[in-house]
């Protein structure tokens, strides 16, 4: 059995997997953001990683290192990272009964699909689809690193089959399946502010769909690619991609309600407003009972629910600097998303529209109606602030430092509030530098 880690700085880097050489990259990456390029930046040899993580370390190291592990875990101090895990600590995973159980479940699987030798049972395959459908189903509900993690670790079992199986119907079935498990990787790392890897990661996707011939995995993966494009700055690619994903052919309804939301956003990035509101007609117009075997029969992160399109236009309406529409819009995605269940509903969805709403609102001046709908976004965990919502709130924040606004006292709080929240959230604790450019761009 595992022993429990004897500082809280080692259960920090057991939540977030970070091997020694993961946190040696991380505390480098801060040091350099933090001091800059310099030799002086202090280091950290694998045994000194060992001796701080098993408290071995007697006093605390110098202050500049101290300030850098402060910056990887904000709200933390040295000597509370350098201390024993408090026993009520609240970033602590939990471990119910549905976990463990569920862990049995795979793990005696496991053993007796390896009692088949070279050979590859259909229910293996069958398993394994399965857990990619439960993913990308239960992805509303996760925050994105472990998202993230749990497709890493899909992918590997899935490429392990692969090579134990020569019957090219397996193989066609375990290739579509890696599609996916790259495409939510894709998803998961654009959502921690990941922007290059996430591109590599649709583009993957996108392979795995062209040598399969499955076209509504590669129409996501090219809808993927689009908005990473124009989160980037990089609006003709955006376009290009996203004129690119409508053209392949077998897409179901939901697969094309997507993929004219994007088209949407991508021509509001480049103000053409005319292209904006057809686009947005064309994916409340689609014929609905066209489907096909990713965006409806898997479903979840590969669908795109009613809600989620509505807060989408309601960005695109912002983009081109109508506030009624996108006031209308995002009041509709609240309204449908709060007749869902809890477990049914997105935090994604929920912040994003309540961002568009106060972003409206504050364009005619309406700071008290921005501050009231503001109000479910400083419910998100730091761990589920994903780019999106990130994204929504830094623009509100740029908004509230004009001119306009200053002395008053409910936009100085609300930038405050908005700073505050975004600083903490994984695109900027864990993202590199690059992407954070087009977050405050």
């Amino acid at each position: 059995m595992r022993s429990e880690p004897r500082t809280l700085l080692a259960k920090l880097c057991d939540q977030e997997n970070l091997t020694y050489r993961r946190f040696v990259d991380k505390f480098t990456e801060t040091g350099v953001r933090l001091f800059g390029h310099s030799a002086n930046n202090p280091t950290c040899g694998e045994t000194q990683f060992r001796r701080w993580t098993g408290g071995k370390l007697t006093g605390l190291p110098g202050p500049e290192t101290c300030e850098i592990l402060q910056a990887m875990w904000p709200g933390y101090t040295a000597e509370q990272l350098f201390g024993p895990p408090p026993a009520d600590d609240p970033q602590a995973p939990t471990y119910d009964l549905e976990e463990r159980v569920q862990m049995t479940a795979r793990e005696a699987h496991d053993g007796a699909d390896a009692t088949a030798a070279a050979s590859i049972s259909d229910n293996t395959i069958d398993e394994l689809g399965d857990r990619v459908t439960n993913l990308a189903r239960q992805y509303h509900r996760l925050p994105a690193a472990k998202a993230y993690e749990t497709a890493d670790d899909l992918r590997r079992q899935v490429e392990r089959h692969r090579d134990r199986t020569q019957v090219p119907v397996q193989q066609q079935t375990l290739m579509i399946l890696n599609g996916q498990t790259a495409a939510l990787l894709a998803v998961a790392a654009f959502d921690l502010g990941y922007f290059s890897s996430a591109r590599t990661l649709a583009r993957t996707a996108a392979l795995y769909g062209e040598s399969t011939r499955f076209t509504p995995l590669q129409a996501y993966a090219d809808g993927t690619l689009a908005y990473i494009a124009y989160h980037s700055g990089e609006l003709n690619e955006a376009l290009v991609k996203a004129r690119r994903a409508l053209s392949w052919g077998g897409l179901g309804g939901i697969a094309q309600r997507r993929l004219h939301a994007i088209a949407a956003r991508a021509y509001a990035h480049v103000g053409d407003a005319a292209s904006v509101q057809r686009s947005i007609q064309m994916s409340q117009d689609i014929d609905q009972d066209l489907r096909d075997e990713l965006h409806d029969t898997v479903g979840g992160e590969f669908g795109f629910s009613v809600e989620r399109m509505a807060m989408s236009h309601s960005t695109s309406a912002l983009l081109i600097g109508d506030a009624e529409q996108a006031e209308l819009e995002a009041s509709r995605a609240l309204a449908v998303l709060g007749e869902k269940g809890r477990d049914e509903q997105s935090t994604h969805v929920r912040a994003g529209a309540s961002a568009d709403l106060a972003y409206a609102r504050l364009l005619s001046d309406n700071v008290e109606g921005a501050a009231e709908a503001l109000a479910p976004i400083w419910e998100v965990p730091a761990e589920e602030r994903n780019t999106g919502i990130v994204v929504r709130t830094a623009r509100i924040g740029r908004h509230l430092a004009r001119p306009h606004f200053h002395g008053a006292h409910l936009p100085k709080e609300l930038r405050e509030r908005i700073e505050e929240f975004t600083r903490v959230s994984p695109p900027y604790r864990l993202g590199p530098s690059v992407p954070l450019l087009a977050i405050e761009a």
